[in-house]
């Protein structure tokens, strides 16, 4: 049920046609799991938490650096040198004191990445390489819940959503391909785009409403303001959601 300041807190998205008390109730009782509280993870985290999503779990070892405030919202220059998962709570929590924060001061490995998921409705995809991105895109498909995937580069950037045993998932995108680690250009308003729309997306799955990035991959170029969308297939021979994936060693 929703409390008295709550109908007041989320009264303007409440009015929307579809959301209503009941989809409020929905984000209520949530459990999102945001890999990473970084460039993707800090908008993705900061307006979910807005909207009132019950329980944010966030997943990330790295501590606060001067040259990450240029995109990662949740941190400011007076955190510099704290974790990053104690940063972030502290932030949600004067955001928003009614819902419940979690975090996770670990790296994601494929020990503990199906322990860490937990019993969460829904990943966000908040990470900067493609190794922990596959792993996680594969616990999601085991897990059988829903994969939302951002990337950013420069003025670029991507998203799309994995609805486990019904889309392309992401290696069927990437067929995995990896790219070099390391320091990579970025300008903070992109993973502000790109973090919002995967927040849009979980608030759509969490609610029933909309329709998803599923088998569809949406590019985002900030130089020319311009969205380009890319039809995506399901593999039947992909290593990870294929027909014969789950016989493989």
């Amino acid at each position: 049920m929703l409390t008295k300041k709550e109908l007041q807190k989320y009264d303007r998205q409440i009015l929307i046609p579809g959301f209503g008390k009941a989809g409020q109730e929905k984000l209520k009782k949530a459990r999102v799991f945001i890999a990473g509280a970084g460039g993707l993870g800090s908008p993705a985290a900061i307006y979910l938490a807005a909207a009132g999503a019950g329980t944010l779990r966030i997943a990330d070892r790295d501590t606060v650096d001067i040259a990450n405030l240029n995109r990662q919202v949740l941190h400011g220059e007076k955190d510099v040198g704290k974790k990053k998962v104690a940063s972030a709570a502290a932030t949600l929590k004067k955001l928003n004191p009614d819902i419940r924060i979690e975090t996770i001061d670990k790296t994601i490995t494929e020990s503990n990445a199906a322990e860490l998921v937990g019993d969460s409705d829904l990943i966000i995809d908040a990470l900067d390489n493609l190794k922990t991105r596959y792993l996680l895109n594969l616990i999601a498909l085991k897990k059988k819940i829903p994969f939302i995937h951002g990337a950013v580069y420069g003025f670029e950037g991507r998203a799309m959503t994995v609805i486990p045993g019904e889309s392309a998932c992401l290696y069927c995108v990437y067929h995995g391909a990896d790219v070099p680690g390391g320091k990579f250009p970025v300008i903070g308003v992109t993973p502000a785009v790109i973090g919002c729309i995967q927040a849009t997306e979980a608030i759509k799955y969490l609610t029933g409403l909309g329709q998803l990035l599923t088998n569809r991959l949406l590019c985002y170029d900030g130089l020319a303001m311009k969205f380009t969308e890319f039809s995506v297939k399901r593999d039947p021979a992909c290593a990870q959601c294929g027909e014969t994936a789950g016989r493989r060693k």
